[in-house]
Order: structure tokens, then C-alpha cells, then sequence
């Protein structure tokens, strides 16, 4: 009973510190767009959506693998390679986030070109500080989950969204570059901060010293390379298609689409603390050889989400004008019927948010990348003829198909790999 209540009381904690770093996140949304001009809201809108899309495609998704294969030596007690599997991955990390801010670094100076646009060159080049700093949290996030301390994740999530917060609440009196230069020194006292406990926890498995990862070399880097392929293609199902609005529709438009992007933010936030908890329990209980545990949690969740689902979607559909005159503002009404779309959309990503937490758990990452070019191959496209159509709401049109193509194949995926066999540690001690 006693472990049973600690782990009920490291979920409830993990929850109440992602909801609470939601809240915040939202907040800061909402901040920035009533103190900052349409234009101005526009500016930051595209150089956000611009520098996240570069961090994720140019970052190395290295924290995935950290989380399975630290799982895996963790069951197989081996503390040795646990270590050099850590060390290596902080090193790919950074790498990663310095190629991402170089990269933003490189559209900002080509901006105008890309955009048409101009204004985005100071901000751009302040922002191209954020992948670089951010890099090393996902590490430490990694270090906390396998030693399934979910709820300090969590915390230090609220601590990071509440220093953003803060930077955006002074910064927007002053303009889109002093907010930037706020965000970047939040980031770095954030990632400072989560740092110095990831590196404390980790040094509570065994002393070992660091052995080289052998056979398990190669498939590691294969993880990490399909890992960071998916993290890349999911960074775009947000990211480009409001740099795609940017590139065709006024700023005006862009404005409203940023806006009605929302819904799926706030969704996808009331989904977090599973994904985090998934990721961490299944890949333990797929290591211990549980795999029966692991589809029945999905199954839960599944059912648990349709039916949440189904009670918010209406109720917020019809309430959209009213929530965006309490939110952004009434100057922002414009984008009510792209909101709704942007709303279905967010939860049909809910509903199928054991995704991605499952394709690291049962170490096929390569799955997740398969689904997300699905659904990029038809949401691009959508976002492009549907928006020059239709503006904003076309644009969101676009975003809603896209969705249901992900959950479609990746509803015919579970059923196919309830049949497969799933490499665990168990399976390998079995091995003569």
C-alpha cells in the first residue's frame, strides 16, 4: 500500500506540475497577444514557429534512447554501460542544439527572402540562443524518467514555463526583440536549474565506471536516428503549418491561425503527464517482459480520452467565440471557425497520444516516423490549396485531415504489432 500511494503521489505530482506549466504556457500566450500589436503578435508568432521548427529538426532526439536502454541496463543491473549510455547521449544533445541555433542563425539573416517580410532579422538572431540552451533539458528529463521521477519533471517544467512567463510579462512592454532576449536568460536559469537534479539522481544508481555499450553500439544509434527523424516530422504537424500560413497569407491571417492554434496547445497539454508516465512505466514494464500490461494500458487511455473527449469537444465548439473574447480578445473572433477545426483536431492527437510514449517503449521509433510522414503527406498539401482557399480556416482544415490520417494508420499499426515479437531484456537473458 505504501508504494501504491508513493505512486499515485509522483502521478498526481507530474500532472499538477505539466497542468500547471500549461496554465502558464497558455497565460503567456495570451499575455504576449494582448500587450503586443497584431503585427507585432505576428513577428513573434513566425520567428517562434521558425526557431522551434529548425531546434526539433536540426536536434538529436537523443533522450528517447537514453530512456529505453537506460530501462533496459537498469533491469539487467547493468550500471556500467547505463553510465556511458548517459554520457554519450548529453554529448549528442548538445551537439544537436548547436546545430539547431546555427540553423536559425541562417534564416534569420535569409528571412525577408522566405517570408517577404521584414522585422524578423534582430528577433531571429536572439531567438537562435533558445536551441542551444534548451538542448541539455531534455537530457535531465531523461536522467529523472529512468529513475521514474516524473513528478520533479514535472516540477521543473512548471519552474521553466513560469520563468518564461514572467520574461514575456516584462519583455512585451518593450517590444518582440526585449521579450526574446527575456525568454532566451529564462531558458538558460531553467535548464540550469533541471540540470543539477538530473546529475544528482543518476548518481543514485550503483558506482560503476563507464564501459563502452558494445553490441548494443549500433542499435543504439539506429534509435536515436529514427528517434530524431520522428521528433523532427511531429515538430512540423505544429510548426510548419504556420510557417506555411506565413509564407502565403498576410499577417493578418497568420495572426488569426496562431490564434486558433490554441485548442490543439491546450489539448495536448491536458495529455502530457500520460505520455510522460507511459513513456517511463511501459518501457519498464516492456523491459520486465509485461507486454499484456502495456496493451491494456492503451486500451484504457483510449477509452478513457474518447470519453472525455466527447463531452469537451461540443461544449467548447459552441463556447469558441465566447473563450476567445476572454482569451486572446475580441479583435481575435476572426479565427472562431479555424479554432473549431484546430479543437477536433487536437483531440483526435489526444486520443491517440499513447503513440508515441508506446514506439519508444517497445523500441520501434521507426513506426512513429512511417505515421507521421502519413500524415504530413496530407497535410501539407491541405494547408496550402484549403488556405489559399479559405484563409486560416482552410488552413486548419488542412491540419484536421492530416490528424485523421495519423490515427487511422496507426490504428491498423496496434492491431498488426499485437502479433510481432518485442525484444525486451527478459528476452535477452533467455538467449543462449
Amino acid at each position: 500500500m505504501p508504494a501504491s500511494r508513493s505512486l499515485l503521489g509522483r502521478r498526481l505530482a507530474a500532472a499538477g506540475g505539466i497542468y500547471g506549466a500549461a496554465a502558464l504556457g497558455f497565460l503567456a500566450t495570451l499575455v504576449a497577444a494582448r500587450e503586443l500589436s497584431k503585427a507585432d503578435f505576428a513577428r513573434y508568432a513566425i520567428v517562434l514557429a521558425t526557431t522551434s521548427l529548425l531546434q526539433l529538426v536540426f536536434d538529436v532526439t537523443a533522450d528517447e534512447a537514453a530512456v529505453k536502454y537506460g530501462y533496459r541496463y537498469q533491469e539487467a543491473r547493468d550500471w556500467g554501460r547505463l553510465r556511458r549510455l548517459f554520457r554519450a547521449m548529453v554529448a549528442v544533445k548538445a551537439g544537436g542544439g548547436a546545430v539547431g541555433a546555427v540553423a536559425v542563425v541562417v534564416a534569420a539573416l535569409l528571412s525577408h527572402a522566405i517570408y517577404g517580410k521584414g522585422g524578423l532579422v534582430l528577433p531571429m538572431l536572439v531567438a537562435a540562443a533558445i536551441p542551444l540552451l534548451q538542448a541539455p533539458e531534455g537530457m535531465a528529463a531523461a536522467m529523472l524518467l529512468v529513475r521514474g521521477r516524473y513528478d520533479l519533471r514535472g516540477a521543473f517544467l512548471l519552474v521553466s514555463m513560469g520563468l518564461r512567463l514572467a520574461a514575456i510579462a516584462v519583455g512585451a512592454r518593450y517590444g518582440v526583440v526585449e521579450m526574446l532576449v527575456g525568454m532566451v536568460a529564462a531558458q538558460g536559469l531553467a535548464t540550469g536549474a533541471i540540470m543539477l537534479a538530473g546529475v544528482r539522481s543518476l548518481r543514485r544508481f550503483p558506482a560503476a565506471a563507464a564501459v563502452p555499450l558494445g553490441g548494443d553500439r549500433a542499435a543504439v544509434r539506429r534509435f536515436v536516428f529514427h528517434s530524431t527523424v520522428g521528433s523532427a516530422l511531429v515538430s512540423l504537424r505544429t510548426t510548419l503549418p504556420t510557417a506555411i500560413v506565413g509564407g502565403i497569407m498576410a499577417k493578418p491571417a497568420v495572426a488569426d491561425f496562431r490564434t486558433a492554434q490554441a485548442p490543439q496547445t491546450a489539448l495536448a497539454s491536458l495529455s502530457a503527464p500520460a505520455r510522460m508516465i507511459l513513456m517511463s512505466e511501459q518501457s519498464r514494464q516492456v523491459e520486465a517482459g509485461r507486454l499484456d500490461h502495456v496493451y491494456a494500458t492503451i486500451r484504457r487511455y483510449m477509452l478513457a480520452t474518447s470519453a472525455l473527449m466527447a463531452a469537451v469537444v461540443p461544449l467548447c465548439w459552441w463556447g469558441m467565440p465566447w473563450l476567445i473574447r476572454i482569451g486572446p480578445g475580441a479583435k481575435y473572433l476572426s479565427a472562431a471557425d479555424a479554432a473549431r477545426l484546430i479543437l477536433v483536431t487536437g483531440a483526435i492527437q489526444i486520443v491517440w497520444g499513447w503513440t508515441r510514449p508506446f514506439a519508444v517503449s517497445i523500441g520501434r521509433p521507426g513506426l512513429r516516423s512511417l505515421t507521421y510522414v502519413a500524415e504530413l503527406a496530407v497535410l501539407v498539401p491541405g494547408v496550402l490549396v484549403l488556405g489559399h482557399r479559405w484563409g486560416a480556416t482552410g488552413a486548419a482544415g488542412g491540419v484536421l485531415a492530416g490528424s485523421v490520417a495519423f490515427a487511422v494508420l496507426w490504428s491498423a499499426l496496434l492491431a498488426w504489432l499485437r502479433g510481432q515479437p518485442i525484444v525486451t531484456a527478459r528476452s535477452l537473458e533467455a538467449l543462449p
